[in-house]
């Protein structure tokens, strides 16, 4: 089944320079991603409570801008996530959009499991 491309914005009030050491680093990862998040080059391995690890790869980035990965189950595909941080230039609000893919009849699980998400990194970050 073909994946289709979804995208969701989300306001953060934080310092750009922090948000992307919690998207680009396993550290950082793994305090709001994944229970676990180990990194080795560019390939990354996520496992959650205990489970057998996960492989994605960083196949692009921009050092305070965004972090792009492919799951290894999508390899040889066009499917990918992408953490990207804006700036709005009037206001300076910043907003973390995600791009992610996912199968049709799972937008709202998929939505549901991004906000899930993105409400801990912002405890963490102490921005909720």
């Amino acid at each position: 089944m073909s994946k289709h491309k979804v995208h969701y914005e989300f306001p953060m009030h934080c310092l750009s320079e922090i948000l992307y050491e919690y998207l680009a680093t396993a550290e950082g990862l793994s305090e709001w991603f994944a229970d676990e998040v180990t990194e080795k080059g560019d390939d990354f391995f996520f496992s959650w409570g205990g489970g057998p690890a996960e492989k994605a790869t960083l196949i692009r980035y921009k050092p305070e801008g965004f972090v792009r990965f492919r799951w290894e189950e999508d390899e040889g595909t066009k499917n990918f996530f992408e953490m990207t941080i804006t700036v709005d230039d009037i206001t300076e609000d910043l907003a973390l959009n995600i791009t992610d893919f996912c199968e049709e009849g799972d937008e709202e699980e998929n939505a549901m499991y991004w906000e899930n998400l993105i409400e801990n990194l912002r405890i963490k970050l102490g921005a909720a």
